[in-house]
């Protein structure tokens, strides 16, 4: 296998000549569109946690108790994402980028639909629990291929020239997922009572993700394997061996790279988006509605602001986009979380504004998928950014919790000392050079 590392836009001649046509858009927009679905597939569960802890859980159990093993098993999802994510990628290093990629929305969209019509713990017992693991533990493991799949997948297919941004609008579309559930659970809430939410209505975000999953499913049977793929295949250059075992034997620094840099988009997007909401509630006693709309628009611009990142690493370089975006991460962090509570008008304007630069996200597959070559490169994705994700996604908000007792600033110097980290990634010679999208042919 070749070792030879050439510059950030290398590609075929006839492929960095053009720009994005017709294939090429319908190629992103339904992948980006099967992205949104699948992450709001993966994301719905937390903003309907109460209700699931109390309906799935005994009614004389301790309320923290309920409250620990309902975000227990939505940590599943996390600890089930690196298995998934080998098996996907191994079998989509092997048969092909399209298949994988179609059967990992189906593994999210069944669960999600199963959940929104499982008996609780009121009907079956301890059986309701259970079954909601099992749903979740499938989920981590389609979400596991998904994101890497989604993204080798793209990159493969679109011109070099474009190839920035392509992977950005992919990654607003994911991300796209989580304002999704935001605005359905604001809406579930605001339309129904309590009581109907706790009765029956909880149900219609979970069955909608299912349904709409499996429209996606069927869409996605209008994709075509990837050009690259092809290629490999055609020359017999797909993997051989265990995709993984090459990974750790000849690019060991690939994994160290990309799983550093998945720290840091764990940190912004865990902290910033996911966690955010409740640690205003709780240490600065914002009311629930105001921060649930700030969250919104801070999400909101994170979508656009990933879309911009993307643009902008075609035309100024993946470094010098890093270095911009998580400086400017590292400055608005701090703005935000010391301006804490402020006027309704301040917290909205600054969460919008971190939350931009919280789209710096999208330099990470970006510059993750072409840190390995073509045959490995699912497999090496995948692993790379799934055994960081399970770790540090996991143990984020554990820390966070625990730090808080000391310092209500943990928020900010955690996110703080994270962008830190991606600045110094960013000067790495792997930052802004790769591998080609195509493999180069045999002699």
């Amino acid at each position: 296998m070749t070792a030879t590392i050439l510059a950030e836009h290398a590609a075929s001649a006839d492929a960095a000549g053009r720009t994005l046509n017709a294939r090429d858009y319908k190629t992103l927009s339904l992948s980006a569109l099967g992205g949104t679905l699948e992450f709001y597939d993966f994301v719905i569960y937390v903003f309907f946690a109460t209700v699931l802890g109390a309906l799935f859980f005994p009614i004389d159990m301790p309320d923290w108790l309920r409250q620990l093993q309902t975000f227990g098993i939505f940590a599943a999802g996390y600890l089930a994402r690196p298995l998934g994510g080998i098996v996907i990628a191994h079998f989509g290093d092997i048969l092909g980028r399209k298949r994988m990629f179609t059967l990992s929305i189906f593994l999210m969209a069944a669960p999600t639909l199963v959940i929104g019509l499982l008996p609780t713990y009121a009907s079956i017992g301890v059986a309701a629990p259970l079954l909601l693991l099992a749903m979740r533990v499938l989920q981590g493991a389609a979400i596991g291929g998904e994101m890497p799949g989604a993204w080798v997948f793209v990159a493969e297919h679109v011109p070099a020239r474009r190839y920035g941004f392509a992977v950005g609008t992919l990654t607003s579309g994911i991300t796209g997922g989580i304002l999704l559930g935001s605005l359905v659970a604001v809406a579930i809430n605001t339309h129904y009572a309590p009581a109907e939410v706790n009765d029956f209505a909880w149900r219609i975000p979970f069955i909608l993700g299912g349904v709409f999953g499996l429209v996606s499913v069927y869409l996605r049977r209008f994709l075509h394997e990837t050009p690259v793929f092809q290629e490999l295949a055609g020359r017999r250059s797909v993997a051989r061996e265990l995709p993984v075992r090459t990974i750790l034997r000849e690019h060991r620094g690939a994994v160290v790279f990309v799983g550093l840099l998945t720290w840091v988009l764990s940190a912004a997007i865990v902290v910033v988006v996911l966690y955010t909401p409740t640690y205003l509630q709780k240490v600065h006693h914002v009311p629930a509605a105001l921060a649930l709309q700030a969250n919104a628009l801070a999400t909101l611009t994170l979508t656009l602001g990933c879309i911009v990142v993307g643009w902008a690493t075609d035309r100024l370089g993946t470094r010098a986009v890093m270095l911009i975006g998580w400086g400017g991460l590292l400055v608005t962090s701090y703005l935000f979380y010391t301006s804490l509570p402020g006027t309704p008008a301040s917290l909205v304007w600054h969460y919008g504004l971190v939350g931009f630069f919280v789209g710096t996200i999208a330099t990470v597959p970006i510059a993750s998928v072409r840190a390995f070559p073509a045959p490995i490169r699912f497999s090496g994705l995948s692993f790379a950014y799934n055994m960081s994700y399970a770790i540090f996604g996991g143990l984020t908000p554990v820390i966070l919790t625990l730090w808080l007792q000391k310092d209500p600033m943990a928020p900010a110097h955690y996110v703080g000392t994270l962008a830190v980290l991606g600045l110094l990634l960013a000067l790495l010679p792997m930052a802004s050079r790769g591998y080609p999208m195509r493999a180069a042919p045999k002699a």
